[in-house]
């Protein structure tokens, strides 16, 4: 079992006399930073016209500590009376040019990250938003993070629940989340702004709880006061409070404790916090598997064009899920393939043909179905990688004998040399059809007997709106000089999602049938989907999956509401859009997707037709497409 990491926890100061005393408190009670006051809190600077001029310094040397101090333990907070949206021109000014004044000594301190709180909407915040933005994406030396501090729950509706003459449930607040919404859409999303949620005694909805979950949430700022004391005299959060919090520990959050101290030792504070974090940590299969990955884009294989190198085999082979269903349903199917012909009295083995064999762990289960159900068999394992077929020998040579005959081919250009009981196969995608198994098995089926089986029996893909701003940053990230600027938002991306908000439940997109009895075989596809926002958020792409039957009752899937115990071979799919898209509670999202098919390719194509119409992503297949 893998040792979990401990908790990341600053202690906040509002202010600091002394420093290095400060790092000594905090470091003595194992936090890990700190946030202080870069300038004394009621010290005000006069730009515009100073009637004294003041010669002492306006903050502390950066003599006190070392860069590489300032640059790990400190968060700089920006001073609270900072205003630049102010109707007053002078003050307006001068807090401009305190602002820049204050970058300008976080950049020159190296600091990782500066913080400063949100006041109301965007209406309040328009020109704090230029500012930074402005200074986010032209200053190439500003490298810190911008802590953007958003309250969980509008102080309105705190304040209005002590009046009598407001109905709260009849009044509209607005959510905390439109007021980070608008800002980081002023800011076009800058990857640099992140949020730092204020966590409240009372805490919002659990829609809005889990909107949250789709944005940059850096950390969690926990006052004093949120804390109870348990009957010990020790600092607890509430069961709300605790499930909240382990939501966000998905995330990697760091925590900051601010306010006073409420009880017998600030790290008090500490050890609870770390005592959440690690009683939160999962190990189970999928998260030993998946450790690392979170949020990461990664380009689908495509093994019919490329062979897989030995490290990709060795790492699906170690699924503990795909193969016993495989297994599963492969000897059902001989169950009844033997009982048929007993009933006619053929005693000749079943043919299985494994297509796309591997380095034979399909192999494997048909010859452990075979042994279970007491059938005899005769297996044909078609690979075209000639370096796995390397290791089908090997082990045709000392283990499996001649049950089992190698074909090193192409299962398209292979020329069977009789036809089959069972076809096995899996070249499932993501995305179920996205490694193109509906060209490869409609290739093969001819050898299949006319009442042969075909594991898997059928496939369907699924999708589902999704917001993540840091998915949609990642791609927005991308580049590659020989593609158009683009072309990064017309292509799909494996992604194990972590920083997301599924906006609605996934629903059934393509189904392909195998063996395919139409006269005329067509694999493109339309379809056309009906989505509900249920509250305000954003539409940043669509999150795919897929559901196998394999035979009968057994199936294989990720799609999350049946997604099959600790099976880790797959992760879902991501189809991002160019241009976010504002939802309002209650909009229907019409998403468009088609797959397209050439004499050399098949390409996916999608868009958007409400609540505002999109261009259609990926025409033609221009950026992305799967060769044939």
């Amino acid at each position: 079992m893998a040792v979990s990491k401990n908790v990341s926890c600053g202690l906040d100061f509002c202010s600091v006399p002394d420093l290095k005393d400060c790092l000594y408190v905090a470091n003595c009670s194992k936090y890990h930073f700190v946030c202080i006051p870069l300038v004394h809190p009621n010290y005000k600077r006069e730009f515009i016209s100073p009637e004294i001029k003041r010669s002492e310094p306006w903050t502390r040397s950066d003599l006190i500590l070392c860069s590489s101090d300032w640059s790990t333990l400190v968060v700089g907070k920006l001073s609270p009376h900072i205003y630049v949206d102010s109707k007053i021109h002078s003050v307006a000014k001068n807090s401009e040019e305190t602002l820049l004044q204050e970058l300008a000594l976080a950049s020159h301190l190296g600091l990782v990250a500066i913080t400063i709180k949100l006041k109301g909407n965007i209406e309040n915040n328009m020109n704090l938003a230029r500012i930074m933005f402005d200074k986010l994406s032209t200053t190439q030396n500003f490298q810190a993070q911008v802590w953007i501090q958003v309250p969980m729950e509008n102080p309105k509706k705190q304040a209005y629940s002590y009046r009598e003459d407001i109905d709260l449930d009849k009044t509209e607040i607005e959510s905390t989340w439109q007021w980070w919404n608008q800002f980081r859409i002023v800011c076009d999303y800058d990857r640099k702004l992140i949020v730092a949620l204020i966590v409240s005694n009372d805490l919002p909805d659990e829609d809005e709880i889990t909107r949250w979950l789709g944005e940059p949430v850096k950390c969690l700022i926990i006052p004093t006061t949120v804390f109870i004391t348990n009957k010990n005299g020790f600092p607890v959060l509430s069961k709300a409070h605790q499930a909240m919090i382990r939501k966000f520990c998905a995330l990697d959050v760091q925590f900051v404790i601010t306010g006073a101290n409420r009880h017998q030792n600030i790290i008090h504070y500490y050890h609870y916090m770390d005592h959440l974090w690690k009683n939160w940590q999962p190990n189970g299969p999928i998260e030993r598997f998946a450790r690392g990955y979170e949020d990461y884009l990664q380009c689908p294989l495509q093994p019919l064009m490329d062979n897989l190198e030995s490290g990709t085999y060795e790492v699906f082979e170690k699924d503990p899920i795909k193969y016993a269903e495989y297994q599963a349903a492969i000897e059902s199917a001989l169950k009844d393939i033997g009982s048929e012909k007993e009933a006619r009295n053929e005693k000749d083995s079943i043919v299985v043909m494994v297509v796309g064999a591997g380095r034979g762990p399909l192999v494997r289960a048909a010859l452990n179905a075979s042994a279970n159900a007491k059938r005899q068999i005769k297996v044909y394992a078609v690979e075209k990688n000639p370096n796995a077929v390397l290791t089908l020998q090997a082990l045709q040579q000392e283990m499996w004998g001649d049950v089992v005959t190698i074909v090193s081919s192409d299962m398209r250009d292979w020329n069977a040399p009789e036809k089959a009981d069972i076809l096995v196969s899996e070249l499932l995608g993501s995305f179920g059809d996205n490694e193109l198994s509906p060209e490869c098995l409609d290739g093969v089926q001819k050898f299949l007997k006319d009442d042969g089986i075909s594991i898997p029996y059928s496939y369907t893909s699924y999708i589902a709106p999704v917001q993540s701003s840091k998915l949609y940053n990642e791609v927005k990230g991308c580049r590659d000089k020989d593609k158009h600027s683009l072309a990064h938002f017309e292509m799909p991306y494996v992604v194990h999602f972590q920083n997301k908000y599924d906006i609605d439940l996934p629903q059934p997109l393509f189904t392909f049938n195998h063996p395919n009895k139409d006269a005329k075989i067509d694999n493109s596809r339309y379809g056309k989907n009906i989505f509900k926002a249920e509250q305000d958020c954003v539409l940043h792409g669509f999150s795919g999956y897929f559901l196998a039957i394999l035979y009968k009752n057994i199936k294989i899937s990720i799609e999350p509401r049946t997604h099959s115990p600790r099976m880790f071979s797959w992760f879902p799919i991501f189809f991002p859009i160019k241009d976010p898209v504002n939802l309002k509670a209650g909009d229907e999202i019409v998403s468009h997707f088609w797959r397209c098919c050439s004499s050399k390719n098949v390409w996916y194509e999608w868009s958007v037709e409400k609540p505002v119409p999109i261009p259609i992503h990926n025409p033609c297949g221009r950026s992305s497409t799967i060769g044939l």
